[in-house]
């Protein structure tokens, strides 16, 4: 039971920037992060830019993982360049939200970022 409102909160939360900040004109660096990051993570992408005035989406979709090592360089990736219109920025950002729990995990951490960007957290013993 309480799992399913942890869950319920993080979505929500998740809409709720989502929708705040996707009407806007002006992008802050902020929000711009996190949506490549949601981006990102849907698509399994890397260097994702938008372009909030022509509608586009370009990114690089990384095609196999299994050559990724997060210890070196990784320099020789197999991507697959993507340009993407969306119509609609609330609605492209919303069809990007999964629901399994390892994307569960990756959103409350990404809201976290978000909302305390700015503020330092201090270890008391």
């Amino acid at each position: 039971m309480e799992n399913s409102r942890l869950k319920t909160r993080i979505l929500m939360e998740i809409e709720k920037i989502i929708s705040r900040n996707s009407f806007k004109g002006d992008m802050t660096k902020k929000t711009q992060d996190f949506h490549e990051s949601i981006i990102k993570k849907h698509y399994n992408a890397s260097d994702v830019k938008i372009d909030y005035h022509r509608h586009r989406v370009k990114m690089n979709i990384v095609l196999d993982d299994t050559s990724y090592n997060p210890r070196t360089a990784n320099i020789n990736l197999s991507t697959l360049p993507m340009n993407l219109f969306f119509k609609n920025l609330y609605d492209f950002l919303k069809s990007c939200i999964e629901t399994d729990t390892k994307s569960l995990a990756f959103y409350a951490k990404l809201i976290q970022d978000y909302t305390n960007r700015g503020t330092h957290s201090v270890a008391v013993y």
